[in-house]
């Protein structure tokens, strides 16, 4: 006397369990490409923002960029010689005094200045004695890379 307690499934119950809750083999992208997406449309909109806010048409030299840890103190001179400190602009007269009051590191805070290159080269050398007379001496130029 023999039971056959077959339920009709091949190799019992056991195997088919097992198949069910299995891993899968495929990777869900859809997040993460959410999150690209996203940080892409961040940084396109935050990138522009970054540069110093004057427009100005830099001349264009074959030299190394210098290498700084803090953000300087910018000093633009567009083409009809409007003078601006950071974003702000100043007389030609106020400038030293302008930037006694701003410069937190003291007279070693470095100073670039940005002159567009339409402008005469005396007028950059008037900021530039301005900005020695109060009593600042680390000053750069800025330049674009030649291309």
């Amino acid at each position: 006397m023999g039971v056959s307690l077959n339920t009709g499934r091949p190799g019992g119950g056991r195997r088919s369990r097992a198949r069910r809750h299995s891993p899968m083999h495929e990777i869900n992208v859809t997040p993460f490409v959410d999150v690209m997406l996203v940080l892409l449309i961040i940084f396109m909109v935050s990138a522009p923002l970054l540069t110093v806010g004057v427009p100005l048409e830099l001349p264009e030299t074959k030299g190394q960029q210098l290498q700084s840890n803090k953000e300087p103190l910018t000093i633009s001179v567009q083409r009809d010689g409007k003078v601006y400190i950071q974003e702000t602009q100043v007389a030609l007269e106020e400038i030293a005094a302008r930037l006694k009051a701003i410069a937190k590191g003291g007279y070693d805070e470095p100073i670039f200045v940005r002159g567009d290159k339409g402008i005469d080269y005396g007028t950059v050398m008037r900021v530039m004695g301005r900005i020695k007379q109060g009593g600042f001496s680390k000053v750069s130029l800025v330049t674009e890379a030649e291309g």
